[in-house]
């Protein structure tokens, strides 16, 4: 039997890593890996120009693109989560002492469709009662699918200006930090997150008990946020019947020893504190796989991104990812 060859986006996680070593294989398959750095422009190049066969994306991109015709379907498999409440800041000098006065603020985000600023809206306005259509959204980067139109109260920077200038200038009251935000300097790019851009140092959380909050939300609604999920194209599996099954196999024996050695306290890697921190939070599985046990997070991030104009209706997570 012929065997074959898949074009491969994907990071490595101690997780994914057998899958890159050729430890853990798909049957019948190989699985050629392109390094892209930063990953971020591998999102682009699929849902643009459908440039890999499988490629590791960020789930609200991918429901975007799925949404507006491109040809992709996801795996339910998911490489990152985090939870949502830190990662807000505010100007002290705003006025801003809780998420209801947002209203009528100008607020930071690198791109209108990055899947944690779609996870950080969609928790102000169902939790917190935001209404987010009266916050003015700024943006300094392009959304990955050219196709969509964003709403009314989204503004892009000034050309030559940025997010980071803005809140140094103090015409920002609010942003999100980290590469979502204004944690990092310049758009997309090789060295784009490699230094902390100046940013005010009065700068002061919105939640300041963000982790209580996290484990209250949970306990309430179940929503463990995704990001990182598995697109790949349609018309691979259509000419590879049973390719889906055997990926998503291969995807869940990659990740068992890394399991393992979370329970038993041997595992290394960058993931794991955080994966630690998630499992006294979510249980025994910090990284959960299928539908069935994500079915409040598939369903929640479908609601935010319908919500917030960028997906035309409420799909099911089984109109959005293979079934298993």
């Amino acid at each position: 039997m012929a065997t074959t060859r898949l074009k491969v986006a994907l990071r490595t996680y101690p997780y994914t890593e057998a899958l890159k070593t050729g430890a853990v294989s798909v049957p019948g398959v190989a699985l050629d890996f392109e390094e892209v750095k930063p990953h971020i422009a591998a999102f682009r190049r699929m849902v643009r120009d459908l440039a890999f066969d499988v490629c590791e994306i960020a789930p609200t991109t991918y429901m975007i693109a799925r949404a507006y015709g491109v040809p992709i379907i996801a795996l339910p498999v998911f490489f990152v989560r985090r939870f949502h409440h830190a990662g807000f800041v505010v100007r002290p000098e705003s006025g801003i002492a809780g998420p209801k006065d947002l209203e009528g603020r100008n607020f930071g985000v690198r791109a209108y469709s990055v899947t944690t600023g779609v996870w950080k809206r969609g928790l102000l306005q169902n939790d917190y009662g935001v209404d987010i259509d009266k916050v003015t959204w700024w943006v300094d980067d392009e959304e990955h699918v050219e196709a969509l139109t964003l709403p009314s109260n989204v503004r892009h920077v000034a050309e030559g200006s940025s997010l980071v200038s803005m809140m140094a200038e103090g015409k920002l009251d609010a942003a999100v930090t980290g590469d979502a935000g204004v944690g990092r300097a310049g758009k997309p790019g090789e060295g784009w997150n490699d230094a902390a851009p100046a940013l005010p140092g009065n700068l002061v959380p919105l939640f300041a008990d963000a982790a209580t909050r996290d484990r209250e939300v949970y306990a309430t609604n179940g929503i463990f946020p995704i990001h990182g999920t598995l697109a790949v194209k349609e018309s691979v599996l259509a000419g590879n019947p049973g390719l889906a099954a055997d990926l998503y196999a291969a995807f869940c024996e990659a990740k068992a020893p890394y399991l393992a050695a979370l329970r038993d306290g041997t595992a290394t890697g960058k993931t794991v504190e955080k994966d630690l921190k998630h499992m006294k939070i979510v249980g025994d599985d910090p990284i959960p796989y299928g539908i069935e046990a994500n079915r409040a997070s598939i369903e929640a991030l479908i609601r935010y991104g319908n919500q917030q104009g960028l997906i035309p209706q409420p799909f099911t997570p089984e109109e959005m990812f293979l079934p298993f």
